[in-house]
């Protein structure tokens, strides 16, 4: 019998992470620095008011009035937009001057781009993507990168700790988790949220994949392109290309109405049907 090696492991990336309430709690800076800091990301009289007003004027006005003042008045407040953009209201932005959005790609209601924690590199979306409702893109301590024609479902978290980088074409549905870290478990006497915090790597999804609703995907793990992944999975180790990953699960049936000593218990194994495409927004 041949034994097999296991693939090694990706070596841990310890990660800082300054606590959000502690940051807003210091005494070392004056209340509008921590509020530029933090939501605008650079300081100074002028990107202040560009960014208050245009946010006081246009994100949440309704209609087509809505969409063109968006349209407009957002380029002054983002590091690029390209062509034909187009953003739905109550969009929430954190550090857009780090955010570059490529040609024709929409961005839903109730959306959150945040580039706070994402470096140089922040956020960059291609062209043509859909990011959809309540959905949020989040660098909390790494960039991510989204390329083109990608299509991001309803309320989806891609919540950035070691980067993530989605090819092109990629298509997730709704409620998908892709990222975050990982805490230290191991001193008893300290919790755990102040223990140390690191991730396995970036999470790397290659051109032309599909993933299925309320897939979760860990930190470090690579999704080779062309691949499908079977809603509900959680996927924690790399997937070759050109992969179907269905996850299993028995379930147990019995007919209602009948004693539980006479009822035939009868298991089945549930096959995930191939995950369901991600809708357009209502």
């Amino acid at each position: 019998m041949v034994r097999q090696t296991p693939p090694p492991r990706r070596p841990r990336r310890v990660l800082h992470k300054e606590p959000v309430i502690g940051s807003l709690a210091s005494r070392d800076r004056s209340a509008l620095a921590k509020y530029q800091d933090f939501f605008i990301g650079r300081r100074g009289l002028l990107p202040l008011l560009r960014h208050e007003l245009t946010i006081a004027l246009a994100a949440n006005m309704p209609g087509a009035p809505g969409f063109l003042l968006r349209s407009r008045l957002y380029r002054g407040i983002f590091r690029r937009l390209g062509r034909g953009v187009q953003f739905g209201r109550g969009i929430a932005l954190r550090h857009p001057l780090s955010i570059s959005i490529g040609d024709r790609t929409a961005i839903d209601d109730d959306c959150l781009l945040d580039a706070r924690g994402g470096g140089d590199e922040g956020i960059i979306i291609g062209d043509d993507c859909l990011i959809a409702r309540g959905s949020i893109v989040q660098c909390k301590t790494g960039s991510i990168a989204i390329g083109d024609g990608c299509s991001i479902g309803s309320h989806c978290i891609l919540s950035s700790a070691g980067g993530i980088r989605l090819g092109n074409h990629v298509l997730v549905a709704g409620r998908c988790y892709i990222g975050g870290g990982r805490y230290r478990t191991d001193l008893c006497g300290t919790p755990i949220m102040h223990q140390e915090l690191y991730s396995q790597g970036p999470v790397v999804i290659g051109d032309d994949v599909w993933l299925g609703a309320g897939v979760i995907v860990l930190d470090g793990v690579r999704i080779g392109g062309g691949s499908v992944i079977g809603a509900g999975a959680v996927v924690r180790k790399d997937v070759p290309e050109n992969t179907i990953l269905i996850p299993q699960t028995e379930m147990t049936t019995r007919p209602r109405g009948l004693p539980s000593d006479a009822a035939d218990d009868r298991r089945l194994t549930a096959h995930a049907a191939p995950p369901a495409p991600c809708e357009e927004p209502a």
